[in-house]
């Protein structure tokens, strides 16, 4: 099969590869569409330390299941599909307790951080265990469905957040995830919501999308943020980039007794102002990933309550993928969300 390789940092390579070989519990799946992260634009290059060549990356897909293993029993060669990226153990003490993406020994499709190497969706086929996948709604194409994984994780940071109806927000990072964020947090109720990013089509995009205000990153966002907010700063703020920059800026931006959830992890350490998070009395979170959040994205796609398809710039075939990945990490202007097809 045809498959994009991480052959080396920043060497992608269209090329033959062997079709995937899958377990007993797991089916084949051809796939249709798969979306490039920003994880994946990041690991490029080696500075997230979690895409170690050789690798196929990619983990946002969607396909058709084309073979079943033996202890398949509920899903059919046919079946139109979408999965979680996050692969855990179902007899795992965190799945038990309803927290499968922190469950011991997790892997991620597409990631190979040392510790293990799991080949995903950048390819023309992919082997996913049965129990991560779900059904595509008829109304819902391959290539929006590919866009669920991110979807599901701006739903899962908002409901781990604790929100009353009016809340003010602000959502540091106006990417693919950010812009998600802004869709569901005005699903749950909140009140006005701000957008901090650097970049004005973002901002501008992010308004389209159901943000009341955007703000740049290069201002001073905390006294701004104070300004529209009665003096008080916002009753909740979502980091959606993960550095220290954002991450202060995320923090500063919050009333006092208010909830700061973290969703972007790109750098493994960032600075924490600990004496004015205990004496504000502020509520620091992580958001990880996804935790049953797929079946609401799916159906919130389809009802139309998260449109993907204005975040989408472009949709290219996968063996164009090498210079797609090195726009998006050129960070060319308008560019937020590349769909491959294989």
């Amino acid at each position: 099969m045809k498959a994009l390789v991480l052959e080396d940092y920043n060497a992608l390579v269209y090329k033959d590869v062997p079709k995937p070989e899958y377990e007993p519990d797991e089916v084949l799946i051809r796939v249709k569409a798969c979306g490039i992260c920003g994880s994946d634009v990041h690991g490029m290059d080696g500075s997230s330390g979690r895409r170690i060549p050789p690798l196929i990356m990619g983990h946002e897909a969607s396909g058709e299941i084309v073979e079943t293993g033996s202890e398949v029993k509920h899903w059919c060669i046919g079946d139109r599909v979408t999965f979680d990226s996050t692969i855990y153990k179902l007899e795992d003490w965190y799945t038990r307790k309803g927290l499968y993406n922190l469950s011991e020994g997790r892997i991620v499709l597409g990631v190979s951080p040392g510790e293990y190497r799991r080949h995903g969706a950048f390819a023309e086929y992919v082997a996913v265990p049965h129990h991560v996948l779900y059904e595509i709604p008829e109304k819902v194409s391959f290539t929006q469905a590919a866009m669920v994984e991110p979807v599901a994780v701006a739903l899962h940071a908002v409901g781990l957040t604790p929100i009353s109806v009016n809340d003010s927000a602000v959502v540091v990072g106006a990417g693919m995830i950010g812009s998600f964020i802004v869709q569901a947090l005005r699903a749950a109720g909140c009140g006005r919501i701000i957008v901090v990013d650097l970049e004005l089509e973002r901002l501008e995009l992010a308004r389209k999308l159901g943000a009341d205000l955007g703000v740049r990153a290069d201002e001073d966002v905390p006294e701004k943020i104070k300004e529209l907010t009665h003096g008080r700063g916002a009753d909740i703020t979502f980091e959606a980039v993960g550095i220290d920059s954002t991450v202060q800026i995320a923090i500063d931006s919050v009333r006092r007794g208010g909830t700061v959830t973290l969703v972007g992890n790109l750098a493994p350490n960032v600075n924490l102002p600990l004496q004015k998070v205990v004496t504000q009395q502020l509520r620091l979170q992580g958001s990880c990933a996804i935790c049953g959040e797929y079946p609401a994205a799916l159906e919130m796609i389809e009802r139309g309550e998260i449109d993907v398809d204005t975040i989408l710039s472009a949709e290219v075939p996968l063996a164009n993928g090498a210079e797609w990945f090195q726009r998006l990490y050129d960070k060319e202007k308008g560019l937020v969300k590349v769909i491959l097809n294989p």
